[in-house]
């Protein structure tokens, strides 16, 4: 799972545009995009790489990208 922070994702049809860019990306899942928080959260098998949804984010026209967390599932479940 990997969040970011897209800072010039403004509204709806922004986060439309970020969802559609991202889920072009081979072995994304699913993606949230909520304009409102700026927020991107995505659920990708293991070999999809940040780098790479960062230039599909890039490439919808969105450059102010911060990484907040980049965990990726790794099937383990954490101990508590």
């Amino acid at each position: 799972m990997y969040r970011f922070k897209v800072e010039d994702m403004s509204c709806g049809g922004c986060a439309a545009s970020v969802r559609k860019a991202v889920l072009r990306v081979p072995g994304v899942r699913t993606i949230d995009a909520d304009p409102a928080s700026k927020d991107v959260v995505v659920d990708a098998s293991t070999d999809v790489t940040r780098e790479a949804i960062v230039a599909a984010i890039n490439k919808a026209g969105y450059s102010k990208i911060a990484v907040l967390d980049e965990r990726q599932a790794t099937g383990v479940a954490a101990a508590n």
